[in-house]
């Protein structure tokens, strides 16, 4: 198995193609901690037709299933680092999400902190692509949780933005008021 963590997953999916594998299997076979990245850059970037629990019912968490050797064509997800620069300053160094910066605490895991990253709004698996309007900034953990999940509507977001930009007690009482009408 040659071609670095990628060749190695990508050997190992082909021998396996038709069978559940699970990530134990695969970290072993890929010998670094980040593999979740590879199997992310198979799908999108060599067409594989790779699977797991989001995308199949009958998947359990950390499991994963090469359907076919049939590729997918690829999909260029890459944003120029000038691109980036623009939509985080656009959207001022801010998840548009949950309002958290680079550097805060991660709210899954507090020992670590959130990343920016670009999202892309209407997704690239469902047609998007990296035109301004499609981009915004989200932090790692609202990013993780979004997967290729559409949008709050405009008017939505941009109620989403106001309360943001709030003081917290204003966002709390806000909170609690949506909290009473919908319980």
């Amino acid at each position: 198995m040659t071609g670095g963590a990628r060749g190695r997953i990508r050997a190992f999916f082909e021998q396996n193609v038709g069978k559940i594998v699970t990530t134990r299997e695969i970290a072993e076979v890929a010998q670094i901690h980040d593999y979740q990245r590879r199997i992310r850059e198979l799908r999108n970037e060599e067409g594989m037709k790779i699977r797991s629990y989001r995308d199949r019912s009958d998947l359990k968490p950390n499991e994963y299933i090469l359907e076919s050797l049939t590729r997918d064509p690829s999909i260029g997800r890459r944003v120029s680092p000038q691109l980036r620069m623009e939509i985080l300053e656009r959207n001022g160094f801010t998840c548009q999400l949950c309002g958290r910066t680079g550097g805060d605490p991660d709210p899954t895991d507090p020992a670590s902190k959130v990343r920016l990253v670009i999202d892309h709004l209407t997704p690239i698996s469902h047609g998007g692509g990296n035109e301004r309007d499609n981009l915004r900034v989200l932090c790692s953990a609202c990013n993780q949780a979004r997967s290729n999940i559409e949008p709050p509507s405009e008017s939505a977001a941009n109620l989403l933005a106001r309360i943001r930009r709030a003081p917290r007690r204003v966002q709390a009482e806000v909170y609690e008021a949506l909290r009473r009408t919908f319980d």
